[in-house]
Parts: structure tokens; C-alpha cells; sequence
């Protein structure tokens, strides 16, 4: 996988008052979690987290940071912020990794298909968005994909369905649901019920902090 770039500074004043200045100034306050060292807050320019953010796979990709024109610092996104009204990243936070290191890591997963009861009328589920992998960082996956199209209603794909790429452990209860179909009003349609086709219908959800 290919790696993202994030060119950022130290920050020496902290806490609420000193990020909102920053944030002021147009960067962004983050901090970078290194393992047996301290961690190290910086700053980053808005232009260049949102261009993080929306780089593809950022949410498992390695991030190359370079603080203060130092050698680059490979990492991964550990977590970040919104702000509660507008959509932009109010902080980051990185964790630092060895590339020879395997570490566990959270990745989407990605319905692929609209299942056969979805078209009956049923509704998808997908009570499951997102599980631990645990891989060397360059082989962590943008997401991983399970094929929904064949479910009817009543049926239910679980964590042994999903399929990872070579070099990718995936983590969890084999049992746990990943996607199901809800027949229209809770249970199995009638027979000779009218049926007509719908759109997918999505019920669940995540939201990040």
C-alpha cells in the first residue's frame, strides 16, 4: 500500500486554550504516540490533514509524518475529532510503528451487492461495520469485502464469511453477525404477497467522535 505524507511542527504550548489558537492560525493539533518514548505534539495545516483525510485508505494507510524536517516517522491514524458542527478534523492522533512489526488495527467492511431479499423487500442489516485485523502495517487493508447479493430474507453472512487478503489475520467471534436481511414487517413474506423491488434500505451506523 502505498504511503501518505504529512509534513507537520512541534507544539509546545498545550491544553484547550493553546489549540484553539492554533486551530485560529489554520493548523491542526495533534499528537504522535510513540512506543517506549514520549509522544509529541504538533501541528499540521488544515489543507494538509484534510488532504490526509481523504486520501484513499487513510483510515488504515501508513502515514510517513515528518516533524520539524526531521526523517520521517511511519505511523498510523489512531483516532481523531470533528468538529461538532462543521466536517473538519479538530485533532489527530498518530501512533508510531516499526514496518517489520505486525500490529491490529480496525478496517472497514464493505458490502458488496444488493441481496436478493433486499429486492423482496426486506431490509439489510449490517450490525457489524467494522473489524480487527492484524497484519504488518504495509499489508493492512483499505477495507474487506463481503458479497450480500445471494442473502434472502431471514438469512445472515458472519464473521467466517469474510475473506482477508494473504497476510491478514481477521480477528473476533466467528459467529458474529456481519450483514443479515429483515424480512418486510419482521417476518418471512406471505405467500402471494405483492413484492415489489426497492432500493437498499441501511439500518446501523458509526459515527466518529
Amino acid at each position: 500500500m502505498a504511503h501518505v505524507e504529512l509534513d507537520a511542527r512541534t507544539r509546545s504550548a498545550l491544553g484547550s486554550a493553546a489549540s484553539r489558537r492554533i486551530r485560529r492560525e489554520g493548523l491542526v493539533p495533534g499528537v504522535l504516540y510513540q512506543q517506549g518514548a514520549a509522544s509529541i505534539a504538533f501541528a499540521a495545516t488544515e489543507r494538509d490533514v484534510r488532504r490526509l483525510m481523504h486520501a484513499e485508505g487513510a483510515r488504515t494507510a501508513v502515514i510517513d509524518v515528518t516533524i520539524d524536517g526531521e526523517t520521517p516517522r511511519p505511523a498510523l491514524l489512531k483516532d481523531w475529532q470533528l468538529h461538532p458542527v462543521r466536517d473538519e478534523v479538530i485533532h489527530l492522533d498518530l501512533q508510531q510503528v516499526d514496518l517489520k512489526v505486525v500490529v491490529e488495527a480496525a478496517v472497514p467492511v464493505s458490502l458488496i451487492g444488493t441481496p436478493v431479499g433486499v429486492r423482496d423487500g426486506g431490509v439489510l442489516d449490517q450490525p457489524l461495520r467494522e473489524v480487527t485485523v492484524r497484519a504488518l502495517p504495509d499489508a493492512l487493508p483499505d477495507a474487506i469485502e463481503l458479497d450480500v447479493a445471494q442473502l434472502g430474507p431471514g438469512d445472515a453472512l458472519h464473521l467466517v464469511d469474510l475473506h482477508a487478503p494473504e497476510g491478514v489475520e481477521i480477528l473476533g467471534d466467528p459467529d458474529a453477525v456481519v450483514a443479515s436481511v429483515m424480512a418486510a414487517g419482521g417476518g418471512e413474506p406471505e405467500a402471494g404477497e405483492d413484492e415489489g423491488g426497492q432500493e437498499p434500505e441501511l439500518v446501523g451506523g458509526r459515527e466518529s467522535e
